[in-house]
């Protein structure tokens, strides 16, 4: 049996970053991954997504400005790149700076054996029993939601996405969420006919309404066929096979689709990707060797020495606040003495779409939502010099919401181009809850993107302002 003070399962980014604090404030690590070392966002997500969708905004911003000849899409090139940011799928370099960053790597499944003790299989079958003197974290990320009737089809997932090798003429993508609209737009720029199929009525749900009808409209423009209220009552596929990453998995793939106002139609796609959420890798690491299930770990019902945190620990399934979750319980668990978090910390998120959605806190009806009596203000996306000047026909909004009391940003939303850049300022007001008349002070450069809040801050009742 071997003994560290703290075992992390699971090495993206996420565990590597508890590992890294807990390592830093003096702690011995065992860092278990049985997959690419680096994870989902290093190798299927976040990075090769970003690689691909990046060209393509360049590309159109080409398009909308005078003075230069629209660039020409180089598809090899394209993937190429999105190659070389995945490293070819090795994690050489990632186990490098592991090591070199003093920390213990180990390959294999791990599972819970019992309080603080992992056993950790082997490709070759073999096992070793592990045991943490003051913690164990589950950093074991999340897993695809596949809808039973979708189960032996053998269909696209996100990783084959952002993975692709074949383009399929025909693509159907399920689901009307970031994944989905990404992939869209990736996918159509290099050459599939795509169709959406969405469940609701709106593309981005759990965003402002404005954005997601943006981003539908645009998606619209270039040519996808977005169908909302849309239901799926049969698939079928023959052939249906594992083919590899990013290839077409089998025949066409055979769809019957209802929607309220046009009854019922088939739709034969020669790949679907499934876009339908995720959920917390939990299934497969041994909770019940120590008394506990997934709801427990949803409810942060856990012992004192097990902690689950990232996409694991059912928090936003997003990157950067699991690599924040992880800072603080690795600094925690290593004693440092740091500057308590707040209690609300705000989830940022961008889009990568044309145009992008960045927003970061509450929108206006989840403020409303909570309690909050709120001032909102929106103004278009080119109304400041700074943004105007980025295409010449640019479009979108941008909105915050101010909570009327206290005058503090509860929430902002900018849809438009290039508005990645803009959402950081937000997220910094909220955490120190700076009221927006102080904020006023706050001088913008001129003329750059950040005029932008000079203009949502002006349009502010006076005594708020």
């Amino acid at each position: 049996m071997r003994r560290v003070d703290v075992i992390v399962i699971g090495g993206g980014p996420t565990g590597e970053n508890v590992a890294q604090y807990a390592h830093d404030g003096g702690l011995s690590v065992l860092l278990i991954e049985g997959e690419l070392l680096g994870g989902e966002c290093s190798y299927y997500a976040c990075m090769p997504s970003k690689a691909l969708l990046r060209p393509l905004d360049v590309r159109a911003t080409s398009e909308h400005l005078p003075g230069l000849r629209p660039a020409e899409l180089d598809v090899a090139a394209l993937l190429a790149r999105r190659d070389a940011w995945v490293s070819h799928y090795d994690d050489a370099s990632q186990l490098d700076w592991a090591t070199g960053a003093g920390l213990d790597v180990m390959r294999g499944h791990a599972r819970l054996v019992g309080e603080k003790t992992v056993s950790v299989s082997s490709d070759g079958g073999a096992s070793t029993v592990v045991e943490a003197g003051v913690a164990l974290v589950l950093a074991t990320g999340s897993v695809p939601v596949v809808p039973p009737m979708f189960a032996d089809l053998h269909a696209w997932g996100s990783r084959d996405a952002t993975g692709v090798v074949e383009v399929p003429d025909r693509l159907v993508i399920v689901g009307g969420g970031v994944v989905a609209c990404e992939a869209a737009t990736w996918m159509s720029a290099l050459g599939s006919s795509v169709t959406m199929l969405v469940r609701g009525d709106a593309l981005l749900a759990d965003q402002e309404p404005f954005a997601g009808a943006a981003v539908l409209d645009a998606l619209r423009t270039a040519g996808v066929d977005v169908r909302l209220a849309t239901r799926i009552t049969d698939a079928s596929r023959a052939g249906a096979a594992d083919t590899g990453l990013g290839r077409v998995h089998g025949g066409p793939v055979t769809l019957t689709v209802e929607r309220d106002e046009s009854g019922s139609e088939r739709i034969v796609a020669d790949e679907l990707l499934l876009a339908t959420g995720r959920r917390p890798r939990l299934d497969d690491v041994g909770l019940d060797a120590v008394g506990v299930n997934a709801d427990d770990v949803r409810a942060g019902r856990l012992p004192t020495w097990l902690h689950a945190i990232g996409d694991a620990g059912g928090g936003a399934p997003l990157t950067h606040m699991g690599k924040y979750e992880a800072r603080v319980l690795g600094a925690r668990l290593a004693g440092a003495h740091e500057t308590p978090p707040p209690r609300d910390v705000p989830v940022p998120q961008v889009v990568f779409t044309d145009p992008q959605v960045a927003a970061v806190g509450s929108s206006e009806a989840q403020a409303r939502e909570a309690g909050h009596d709120v001032v909102t203000v929106a103004v278009p996306f080119a109304s400041a010099a700074g943004t105007a000047l980025l295409r010449d026909d640019g479009v979108g909004s941008a909105k915050i919401v101010v909570d009327r009391a206290t005058g503090c940003l509860l929430g902002a939303t900018f849809v438009g181009h290039e508005a990645a850049e803009l959402v950081h300022a937000a997220t910094v007001a909220i955490v120190g809850q700076v009221p927006v008349g102080v904020l006023r002070h706050a001088v913008p450069s001129y003329p750059t993107s950040s005029e932008l809040w000079l203009r949502l801050l002006e349009e502010l009742p006076t005594n708020l302002r």
